[in-house]
């Protein structure tokens, strides 16, 4: 019988497995190694926004008028003007580092307790962040001298370098704690140390050739900061998935007796074209951002596209060679507590599988509507979810110093923190009615040889203050003098950017539930499989919605996980988690209908079928399942907002996904459609078919003595 194309691959890979290898080594140390070489290129502040703030950062760029990081410290007193002489002492300490320029004199607030004062760092806002901390010194110098005034600081670089070293340590963090976990998980899943290391070994190896062709990619496609955190994140889930579908498969075969040639063929005809179709659609999902019109999205499509198809080429190559070479070796290490529960998982799981299957498959209707009750339930929150890009305040938790300077800045200094930047453009900025309508504004700076303004103004009520800005303000001063005037600044830039996504989510869903669609038409022919994984990962992701908004955005049980509700959600989020789970929920998906579609073309009944699919793939979902949720859990502990808002979605989505749409939903919806889950479109019966089984001699005594592996 013809082989498929993950079968072929398999085999070549076993029987030339020092090239296999060798081969996989190399690629990785080169990837790495010139990708960490020529470092990443992070994207700009006009890159990474979008209308009428993306251009007036752009006329800012083009004009040579980089912005300059800008700080503000305040310093507050008991009494009224009791912060003179600290505020004295302090404008003297900053001056002295060297690093400052536009040291403005102190402004008083209303009731004469706190002063401002505003400066900027000298050169480049891209490096302040590196070059602040002389700063920062100052500023806590004249604190621990003065105890009788308090002095607070917020700034872009100031924060900047707090978000940096955060960022830093939180990746850490999720390294060193999502590969333990990982590694732990997988022990007690297959009970030998050498089963458990080669899934994270591959997912670890994938991830670092991964983030060294990403860094290549970025001098074209410049990225994001935390785009190296999400592929990881993404990287490290799929591989060790994948490795353990196609481990699980081979060692369930040789449990039955199988020699080890055609235990690992079966895996690579099996698993191996599930790790294939299942790669392929989380590929061409993700592929769907690219749609959205904001380069941070392209960022995150490409690390994602790249770190999946790594992940997925490993698994279909190297370890098919790692499992010939290793024969039985694959179950050195054996841990004895442990290996009980190894060698009997399958069946132990395929037991507790059948025990609940039994009622779903006896009373479908029931369960499927109980189901998506749940789920619905669980949804409901997000039909009032908001979205904003969060600033650093809520980025860091209200208790943290950055959040409370910000807010003590925000109360004694209305609009302070986050001003909006008008950028002016004019063919000639010094003429007569343009020169009259600057003047009507207070904080201007006119650059002539660029012919170029820049105005500040406070925006203490935020966007309503910026739509009349936008609306009244500036088309009443301009219009008729030919200048051109564009809002910036952290208000304006997050109104636009969540402008765009509402433009960019309709044909990025379209796109990905189009494509998916065809994918599983094709791979599965039938168009009731293909319509019902649509609708099964809506609801997931529904779901994911109704628990993210009720976290934080309300709040409810947010101090459970050591978070807190902000108000809204990452105006990225929503997008980004609709296509991550889109992919990963495929994973299972592919993977327990394959199974079912391999019982049914053997000619067992759809129920049966369903019963002996979701049986014998009970394990590797579960175990599958735990990792992920485990490795998106340990993101959902880190200390920026967004880290958390994403590993709690995508945790909560992945249990949802593996035990009630998995378990209870999939099997009572297909259950209650019977034969009609496998009908096939006249146009696709011509096609070639897409086997999901290899033909399956009865087992034997091992054909190879312990630890030979294949022969070749």
């Amino acid at each position: 019988m013809r082989r498929n194309l993950a079968a072929r691959i398999g085999v070549w890979s076993a029987h030339h497995r020092k090239t296999a290898i060798l081969g996989w080594l190399l690629f990785v140390v080169l990837a790495a190694g010139i990708g960490g070489a020529s470092g990443m290129v992070e994207m700009t502040n006009a890159e990474n926004g979008a209308g009428d703030s993306a251009r007036a950062e752009q006329i800012l760029s083009d004009a040579g008028l980089s912005h300059r990081a800008g700080e503000l410290v305040m310093v507050s007193s008991a009494e009224p003007d009791g912060w003179r002489t600290a505020a004295r002492e302090l404008t003297t300490a900053l001056g002295r580092t060297g690093e400052v320029t536009g040291l403005a004199a102190p402004v008083a607030s209303r009731n004469g307790k706190d002063a401002l004062i505003t400066f900027e760092m000298k050169g480049d806002a891209a490096t302040a962040s590196d070059r602040v901390q002389p700063v920062l010194d100052a500023v806590d110098g004249v604190q621990k001298q003065r105890t009788d005034v308090t002095v607070q600081q917020f700034g872009d670089a100031s924060a900047g370098k707090w978000l940096g070293d955060l960022l830093s340590d939180d990746f850490k963090k999720a390294e060193f704690t999502a590969v333990p976990l990982a590694l732990g998980i997988l022990l007690v899943a297959f009970g030998a140390v050498v089963a458990a290391l080669l899934p994270v070994g591959l997912a670890l190896t994938a991830c670092l050739a991964a983030f060294g062709l990403l860094s290549l990619a970025s001098h074209q496609l410049h990225l994001f900061q935390t785009t190296y955190s999400v592929m990881f994140l993404m990287g490290f889930a799929v591989g060790v998935d994948y490795c353990l579908f196609y481990l699980r498969r081979e060692r369930d075969e040789r449990a039955a007796g199988r020699d080890a040639e055609t235990a690992l063929r079966i895996a690579a005809a099996t698993s191996g074209r599930s790790v294939l179709v299942s790669g392929l659609t989380v590929m061409v999902a993700m592929a769907g951002m690219f749609l959205s019109g904001l380069l941070l999205f392209k960022g995150f499509a490409l690390a994602t596209i790249i770190v999946v198809f790594i992940a997925m080429m490993g698994s279909v190559t190297v370890l098919p060679a790692l499992l010939s070479w290793l024969g039985d070796r694959i179950d050195a290490g054996r841990v004895p507590l442990l290996n009980r529960r190894g060698k009997r998982g399958t069946k132990q799981s395929g037991r507790i599988a059948g025990k609940l299957l039994r009622p779903v498959l006896s009373k479908p209707k029931f369960f499927a509507a109980a189901s998506v009750v749940v789920l619905l339930v669980l949804a409901a929150p997000a039909l009032g979810m908001k979205t904003e890009e969060l600033g650093l305040e809520k980025q860091f938790g209200s208790e943290s110093r950055l959040a409370v300077a910000y807010r003590d800045i925000s109360e004694a200094f209305p609009g302070g923190p986050a001003p909006a930047q008008v950028v002016v453009e004019a063919d000639d900025i010094e003429a007569p009615g343009v020169r009259e309508a600057l003047d009507g504004f207070g904080k201007v700076a006119v650059h002539r040889a660029q012919n170029v303004a820049e105005i500040e103004i406070p925006l203490p009520h935020g966007e309503s203050d910026l739509t009349e800005l936008r609306e009244k303000r500036l088309p009443a001063a301009f219009d008729g003098t030919g200048a051109r005037a564009y809002v910036t600044g952290e208000v304006a830039g997050s109104t636009d950017f969540n402008d765009q996504l509402k433009r960019g989510i309709l044909p990025v869903f379209l796109f990905i539930t189009a494509v998916t669609f065809l994918v599983m038409l094709f791979c599965f022919r039938s168009y009731v499989i293909a319509v019902t994984a649509i609708l099964l990962n809506l609801l997931s992701v529904a779901a994911a919605y109704g628990v993210m908004v009720a976290v934080f955005q309300h709040g409810w049980g947010a101090s459970l996980i050591g978070s807190e509700g902000v108000g809204a959600i990452e105006s990225w989020m929503p997008l980004f988690v609709l296509v991550v789970l889109f992919g990963l929920s495929m994973d299972y998906h592919v993977f327990v209908v394959s199974r079912i579609r391999e019982a049914h073309g053997r000619g067992l009944s759809t129920p049966a079928a369903i019963d002996e699919g979701i049986r014998r793939t009970a394990g590797a979902v579960t175990g599958a399942a735990v990792i992920m949720v485990a490795v998106f859990a340990v993101f959902g502990t880190l200390s920026m907002q967004d880290m958390q808002q994403m590993g709690v979605g995508l945790a909560v989505a992945v249990l949802l996904d593996a035990t009630v749409v998995r378990m209870v939903l999939l099997p009572s919806v297909m259950a209650l459609l019977g034969e009609r889950n496998w009908r096939t479109p006249r146009g696709l019966s011509r096609l070639p078919a897409l086997d999901h089984s290899e033909p399956e001699p009865e087992p034997g005594p091992a054909a190879h003595p312990v630890g030979t592996g294949l022969r070749g």
